[in-house]
């Protein structure tokens, strides 16, 4: 078997479909991890012979090593389900696959898709790790910001052609709740690892990554949806810090007297 797809998923139907349907000509093997599914993802799974993994939610790290380590092929694509590469990145991933084995991994560039357009410069480029070499790679970071990395640091690692297309944005209100959760499970993730909130950090970092995207990134040229990411992207940013300073200080908090 050469080419396993790993997915995780929860509730994923209203982007699975697009995931599944891009991989079918490309995988030998869809290996899904799902933590609770209600909606109609579990039957989508099945009508594509996934092999399902029903398992709760470990976080996201733990949870796509389960995915991975489940997968059978000599190669791993690992997707979220709400990711599908586009035509020339398929492409591009079976000439890897076809290529002498001169390489052990492939960084891709992942493009954010809102009202089925792309965002060609919010957020870009965004290269990720994401076709591996099975047994050679295993997922790090810090919840929720994880990433593959090489088990051994020389690993070689190649580049391919092409998008991952990232359905991630529904609404941008929807966006931006969704936000404020990833930051409380950043903040969390923060914490435990022995970081500190910073005032300084703050006061200044959201400012900062407004302006990344807008000058850096020029999101301004993505109209309207640009600037909106921009200011998602600051909002983010805000509510990470916030929920540092709010969860440092109820960890550091003195015993209160008990009440008579």
């Amino acid at each position: 078997m050469r080419l396993s797809v790993a997915i995780v998923c929860k509730n994923s139907a209203d982007t699975i479909g697009r995931t599944l349907e891009s991989v079918k000509d490309l995988a030998d093997e869809i290996v899904a991890v799902d933590s609770g599914s209600t909606d109609a993802t579990l039957d989508m799974l099945r009508g594509a012979n996934a092999r399902i993994i029903e398992s709760d939610w470990l976080g996201y790290v733990k949870t796509k090593q389960l995915a991975l380590e489940a997968c059978s092929g000599e190669w791993v694509l690992a997707l979220d389900s709400d990711e599908s590469p586009l035509p020339e990145l398929i492409e591009s991933i079976k000439a890897a696959l076809d290529a002498p084995a001169s390489h052990t991994g492939f960084i891709l560039n992942r493009k954010v898709f809102v009202n089925n357009k792309p965002l060609n410069h919010a957020w870009q480029p965004e290269w990720r790790l994401r076709l591996v070499r099975q047994g050679l790679y295993r997922w790090q970071g810090l919840d929720p910001h994880d990433h593959l990395a090489p088990i051994d640091k020389a690993e070689p690692i190649g580049r391919l052609a092409g998008d991952l297309r990232h359905d991630s944005i529904s609404t941008w209100p929807e966006f931006i709740a969704k936000q404020g959760r990833h930051a409380e499970v950043m903040a969390t993730s923060m914490l435990a690892d022995g970081k500190t909130p910073s005032r300084f950090k703050l006061l200044t970092s959201p400012a900062a990554a407004f302006l990344k995207q807008m000058l850096l990134r020029r999101a301004f040229l993505d109209g309207k949806d640009g600037l909106l990411a921009a200011k998602a992207t600051a909002k983010a940013t805000k509510l990470k810090h916030q929920a540092l300073f709010r969860l440092y200080n109820d960890a550091n908090q003195p015993n209160q007297p008990r009440q008579r």
